[in-house]
């Protein structure tokens, strides 16, 4: 029960932040690298895009 709920909430979290992504005025490579990036590594790359990646986007792809 507990475990369905962790999976439902980072399934949520992830489709958020390729939302979020895709919104950002960067590259469409750009936007496609980050979100493989951020969908195959899980909660460690939710926690890393949400607490710092995600200001740092446009900056890293001008």
């Amino acid at each position: 029960m507990i475990s369905t709920i962790v999976y439902i909430i980072g399934v949520v979290l992830a489709i958020a932040a390729v939302i979020d992504i895709f919104k950002k005025p960067i590259s469409l490579v750009g936007k496609i690298i980050v979100a493989v990036i951020v969908l195959a590594t899980s909660w460690i790359g939710l926690l890393v895009y949400y607490l710092w990646a995600k200001d740092n986007l446009t900056k890293w792809f001008k």
